[in-house]
């Protein structure tokens, strides 16, 4: 299999597999560990609750497999935040491939939480999950919670205060955002997550 989209009942999967579909990529949903183990890459999407995600992911058996995955690993959104040690949610134990907890979004009285909309990327470092990107350009966020600022952190967004839009450690990455709904400059992240080596 070229891509294994996770299957956890949480995640906005048809936009997922439609984009792989767009991107050309052969994609699969499961929640066969077996299958996640083999595949070349893996996105592990993820709307709702941390706790809720991370109890469906130990259910299904899948902890190790994706603890101990070697290829190119993408987090969206939920997904991302499942990719810490910790998230507030919850108070839900995370998968602990990058270091720090997601927080609640700290906002102004004027702001409103969730956040939900179009936000603009402020590029931290170089990586190539975000090459052809521009700093400033736009991608769709819909969250109340994000990951902490730090050594993974490649771009950062802005919504009450800054935050981790995109981590990277390893083959481990991460995007607070929705790629799949994220226009061209998503597809592009998306299709340089599909070329990188495994």
């Amino acid at each position: 299999m070229g891509v294994a989209v996770v299957k956890l009942g949480v995640g906005n999967t048809a936009s997922v597999l439609y984009a792989m579909e767009r991107l050309g990529a052969d994609a699969q949903l499961t929640d066969d560990a077996a299958a996640i183990a083999d595949a070349e890459r893996v996105i592990l999407p993820g709307v709702g609750a941390a706790a809720h995600a991370m109890a469906q992911i130990d259910a299904k058996g899948l902890r190790q497999v994706l603890t101990s995955f070697k290829r190119p690993l993408l987090g969206i959104c939920l997904g991302q935040q499942l990719l810490f040690d910790r998230s507030e949610e919850g108070d839900a134990e995370g998968l602990g491939l990058i270091p720090g907890a997601a927080t609640r979004l700290k906002i102004s009285p004027k702001d409103v939480s969730p956040h939900m909309g179009w936000s603009q990327l402020h590029l931290k470092q170089a990586h190539p999950l975000t090459e052809g990107v521009a700093a400033g350009d736009y991608a769709y966020f819909v969250h109340a919670y994000v990951c902490p600022l730090g050594a993974a952190t490649i771009a950062e967004a802005a919504y009450g205060a800054s935050f981790a839009a995109i981590v990277a450690r390893g083959n481990v990455m991460g995007c607070q955002f929705h790629p799949e709904r994220s226009g061209a400059v998503g597809a592009r992240i998306l299709q340089n997550f599909l070329s990188l080596p495994c």
